[in-house]
């Protein structure tokens, strides 16, 4: 009787355990965990450099100021002679330099705003970091697509692989089983085509700079939400106790 009732939730697991197998195998990747960087302020401020360079060119973060990057321990003079490409004043918000017109005819549609991008990309496969941190590092060479490129974490991406300069050039390498009677590939590793300026540990710390810097800037006020969180749970234990003693010396002689 167990047998005939527990069946049918046996084969539906076995079903969606094979449809995990082939979504894998059409394109979907596990996604990787990405390192916690949003209290190092040297890995913040590499960060910082790296999206200023690299992604601010055609996405915007139009919710964060430059002036916020004193947070991370710049000063306005480092802030202006590192990272102001796009605008003058240090107050101004972090604005594309593409044109959108333009983005919409090279790309088909404009690129999003990175502000809260980080915390918009969570799902069932991790973080929006963890997304992120994927996305960033399964590039690979696609002749089939306009822009050269295409991506793992993110089938037939529209953007092309701005940071391949210090990736280099690779490719998956998938391996072949059989389950259940039909043929999976499964993500094995990757292949070096072309060298790039970073090493690939190079290029996964960077990119966890980034992710970083990122995962920062969707929420700059996070660490120091966490730090008064703390200190006020331990005020309210703290107040517990007080409150349990003085209620107990108060009824000690009340029966």
């Amino acid at each position: 009787m167990k047998k005939s009732i527990f069946a049918p939730f046996v084969a539906l697991m076995m079903a969606l355990s094979f449809s995990a197998g082939v979504q894998a195998a059409e394109g979907g990747v596990v996604w990787d965990k990405a390192p916690d960087r949003t209290n190092d302020m040297g890995s913040l401020q590499n960060g910082a450099r790296l999206f200023v360079n690299y992604c601010l060119n055609c996405h915007s973060a139009a919710f964060m100021r430059f002036n916020r990057l004193k947070d991370i321990n710049l000063t306005d003079q480092q802030i202006k002679e590192n990272l102001l490409f796009t605008t003058d004043k240090v107050g101004e918000t972090m604005k594309a330099a593409i044109d959108p017109r333009q983005a919409k005819d090279w790309f088909g549609g404009n690129p999003p705003d990175l502000t809260l991008i980080a915390r918009s990309r969570s799902g069932a496969g991790g973080s929006g970091a963890d997304y992120l941190y994927t996305y960033l590092r399964t590039y690979y060479r696609d002749d089939s697509k306009a822009t050269g490129w295409n991506n793992l974490a993110y089938p037939n991406v529209a953007m092309p692989h701005v940071l391949w300069e210090l990736q280099g050039q690779r490719k998956p390498v998938y391996e072949e089983f059989e389950e259940h009677g039909h043929k999976v590939s499964v993500l094995k590793g990757w292949q070096q085509v072309t060298p790039g300026l970073m090493t690939p540990l190079q290029y996964d710390q960077a990119m966890g700079d980034l992710v970083g810097y990122l995962t920062w800037m969707s929420e700059p006020a996070q660490n120091t939400r966490v730090r008064i969180g703390v200190w006020v749970l331990l005020f309210l234990l703290l107040l517990t106790f007080v409150a349990w003693r003085l209620n107990a010396a108060y009824w000690k002689d009340v029966k």
